[in-house]
């Protein structure tokens, strides 16, 4: 039988998001499918939809998982403390985009580079 708490303490205000919602957002975010996120963790994919669609509640070994495999503090993922304003958010597609020029060799890497720096350099004029 639960113990019933002895102190009545206010609730948390963690935002309009649910942790599983907060999680599924951080994931995107990071350009993560939840295959990819899953294999980081060591669980399988299924456990992930679970969490994100809230038919699974963390313990707090899976949310430190969670928080490493996303670069983000166990706050954040928990809604207590806010993303600085400042950050620039990529957008999903560029970080797929980038992720797959990181795995190209070098000189095809430098080339494509190159090829972005010169257009930006137009774009600024």
């Amino acid at each position: 039988m639960p113990q019933v708490p002895k102190y009545k303490l206010p609730p948390l205000d963690s935002g309009d998001e649910t942790l599983g919602q907060r999680l599924a957002r951080l994931r995107k975010e990071k350009g993560l499918t939840q295959v990819e996120l899953a294999k980081a963790i060591g669980i399988r994919q299924v456990l992930v939809s679970a969490y994100e669609r809230e038919r699974l509640r963390p313990n707090y070994e899976m949310i430190i998982q969670f928080a490493l495999a996303l670069d983000v503090s166990t706050d954040e993922l928990l809604g207590v403390k806010k993303a600085k304003k400042n950050e620039h958010k990529l957008s999903l597609n560029i970080v797929r985009r980038v992720k797959k020029i990181e795995a190209l060799p070098e000189p095809q890497r430098r080339a494509i580079l190159k090829t972005v720096d010169t257009f930006l350099k137009g774009a600024e004029r």
